[in-house]
């Protein structure tokens, strides 16, 4: 099915002017209607998102000279959890990626990715995907995912989703998946919690990856096993 990518406002943050233009460009090939926002420092990206918290995805450099490192986007996830962020860097290796994946970003675009590949990746993340490289997950070296920490509840060991059986979701999150078990469309979602239904599949995206589960069925059944152990007060 056909996603609507209309009326998208898309952040751009990166200290290079050349950059911005030409992910501006890329990103007019989504959409022709999209509004590009820019910002050359990691200040400017707060400022933007205190003001215009409606954005509908940030495409992130996090060696800007004030934000040389994961602390921003980390800071984006926790304040700003409904807006999913790409990270644009030069960075490539294993480790880099790894963290950035376990920080919350919903994508991963190396510098030196052609314009096809980083235009499909923006795609994937607008439709509630998570893009990774490929190299990473050629490595074999288990999940890009692994060790990932993100709590609201505690789920039992038996569920097999870690091996010390804690989960961490935001307040938000819980309440995707809550309306989940009831059996509620994307849509259904979107209008209950008045969010646009591209960041309820985001969202639904998050709940699989942290839950160890590829569908909507098996996230219901790992949460009913949760509350099975751990009641509702």
């Amino acid at each position: 099915m056909d996603i609507n990518f209309t009326n998208l406002q898309v952040l751009i943050a990166d200290d290079h002017a050349l950059v911005r233009s030409g992910l501006s460009l890329l990103i007019k090939m989504i959409s022709e209607d999209a509004k590009i926002i820019e910002a050359n420092k990691f200040e400017e990206v707060v400022s933007i998102l205190s003001t215009n918290p409606s954005i509908d995805l940030i495409l992130l450099d996090v060696m800007m000279p004030d934000n040389d490192s994961l602390s921003g986007a980390q800071y984006i996830c926790k304040n700003w959890p409904e807006i999913p962020i790409v990270i644009i860097s030069v960075k490539e290796d294993l480790r880099s990626i790894r963290l950035a994946l376990k920080s919350g970003i919903m994508g991963y675009i190396p510098k030196s990715s052609s314009p096809n590949v980083t235009v499909n990746a923006i795609r994937l993340v607008l439709s509630g995907g998570v893009y990774v490289p490929p190299h990473v997950l050629s490595q074999g070296q288990g999940s890009p995912f692994d060790a990932v920490q993100a709590p609201s509840f505690v789920l039992s060991d038996d569920t097999g989703l870690s091996n010390s059986g804690v989960l961490k979701i935001t307040s938000r999150q819980k309440d995707v998946l809550e309306l989940l078990t009831l059996g509620k469309s994307n849509k259904e979602i979107a209008k209950v919690l008045e969010l646009k239904p591209g960041t309820i599949k985001m969202h639904t995206s998050r709940i699989f990856r942290l839950l160890g589960v590829s569908n909507r069925t098996e996230a219901v059944t790992t949460y009913a096993k949760y509350l099975d152990n751990y009641p509702k007060k």
